[in-house]
């Protein structure tokens, strides 16, 4: 079984910063794409920020400049770093990776949720 744990949301000021770790643990042989999403009440779940194996990234426009996507492959970690966060940040940030396991099975595993708050 993996499992995925979230830390580091909280509530920041605008233009402040937080960091977001996630790390996985279980029967892991390696994790191939590993990503941050978010969700606010009444919308659909949405992609922040997503890190291949090899390190290679992509952001959602609204993110880009201010949040950076990193992943530690020894810590089975990935990290977000968010930065000039504004209210629109506000929501529920979600870890995600996709793993394959000593017996050769990939699934796809979703964090329990962090909530960030922008607000003054």
């Amino acid at each position: 079984q993996v499992q995925l744990v979230e830390s580091g949301g909280g509530l920041v000021q605008p233009g402040g910063s937080l960091r977001l770790s996630c790390a996985a643990s279980g029967s892991i042989f390696n994790i191939n794409t590993m990503a941050w999403y978010r969700q606010t009440p009444g919308k659909e779940r949405a992609a922040v920020a997503i890190i291949g194996i090899g390190g290679s990234t992509n952001y959602r426009d609204s993110v880009k400049g201010r949040f950076t996507i990193s992943r530690d492959n020894a810590k089975n970690t990935v990290y977000l770093q968010m930065n000039s966060l504004k209210p629109e940040d506000t929501a529920v940030y979600y870890c995600y990776a996709t793993i394959l396991s000593r017996v050769g099975v990939s699934t796809t595993y979703w964090g329990q949720g962090t909530q960030v708050t922008v607000s003054s």
